[in-house]
């Protein structure tokens, strides 16, 4: 076809074909592919797989045959839901249950209380030595459960502790920290010793980022230092204080270390005294894995139930700051 336009005729121009994109560029699209490939390995290798595991073990159990004695007397057949209804009508895990939330009424507002008290005076401007005063608070976190249990499980023997001694000098008699009244109260002082750094380093981080106006502002209008620290600081930081509270919840429904090392310290600790307690003694001194399977499973569930509850109940107020 032809375009006559004042007396000559021209032929029309194709439009030119869409350039490719180069080869090297098109192999760049699966480069991020390539540098998440080995953290995607480790993460279905060493979490997904296990989980998946322990869900299908907790769905099976062994049917013994005659005196359960000779090849093929003990099979693994499948249990549906059994292991699931042991575990939850079973009457020491609710009993263990019970006691941790007994033992997280305790541990949670004391460490976090404790950790938000020191991180806003290591934050106020009147303090000095601050570099050494949050290492000191900190350095009870490096410490490893299982030797912060030692250690307080050493202090807490009459034999040896250097506390009863030094009450026996001046003739006062101390009550035994891991008799069955208080032995709930000696373990829970074990995890607050150790977890109030961590709580108030993330809490001090949170508090260095207040701009130093609001503070300035804030002296102007005859604010007192409390009054500056609960009314603009704590609000301000409350997103991280729901982050530690989610951290110090799943941790307190974890509570395995302490219990397990004070236990031959003495009577007052079961085998099944935590829930994690009972999982251990159900896999590896009855060597019942299905049922311990159950247990961990029913135990997952609830502290994701229970963490995404709570981050669900207090975000809308706590976050609410943040996104003004």
């Amino acid at each position: 076809m032809a375009i006559v336009d004042s007396g000559k005729t021209h032929t029309p121009v194709q439009p030119a074909a869409p350039a490719r994109a180069p080869r090297s560029r098109r192999r760049g699209k699966g480069t991020p592919y390539l540098f998440i490939a080995p953290a995607a390995v480790l993460f279905t290798l060493s979490i997904a797989v296990p989980i998946l595991y322990a869900v299908y073990l907790s769905l099976r159990t062994v049917k013994v045959s005659g005196l359960g004695l000779g090849p093929g007397a003990r099979t693994e057949v499948w249990a549906g839901l059994k292991n699931y209804g042991r575990t939850l009508t079973d009457h020491d895990f609710l009993i263990s249950v019970g006691r941790v939330v007994l033992y997280g009424a305790v541990v949670i507002p004391v460490m976090l209380g404790l950790a938000l008290l020191f991180a806003l005076l290591l934050d106020s401007p009147r303090i000095r030595a601050r570099g050494p005063s949050r290492v000191v608070i900190f350095l009870p976190f490096a410490v490893p459960a299982v030797v912060s249990s030692l250690l307080w499980g050493f202090l807490y023997l009459p034999a040896v502790s250097p506390f009863t001694f030094a009450a026996d000098q001046v003739g006062i008699a101390l009550p035994h920290p891991l008799d069955p009244d208080l032995v709930l109260f000696a373990i829970a002082n074990i995890a607050v010793w150790g977890g109030v750094g961590f709580n108030m380093i993330v809490l001090y981080t949170a508090l260095r980022t207040i701009p130093t106006e609001l503070r300035d502002a804030a002296e102007l209008d005859g604010c007192s230092e409390i009054q500056f620290a609960w009314r603009v600081k704590v609000p301000i930081i409350a997103p991280s204080l729901v982050l530690t509270s989610i951290f110090s919840l799943i941790a307190t429904l974890q509570v395995f270390a302490e219990p397990t090392v004070l236990r031959p310290l003495t009577n007052t600790i079961s085998t099944g005294w935590s829930p994690l307690m009972t999982i251990y003694r159900d896999a590896f001194t009855r060597d019942d894995v299905y049922s311990a399977a159950a247990t961990s499973v029913v135990l997952a569930v609830a502290t994701f139930v229970l963490s995404f509850g709570f981050l669900r109940l207090v975000q809308a107020k706590a976050f609410a700051q943040e996104s003004r």
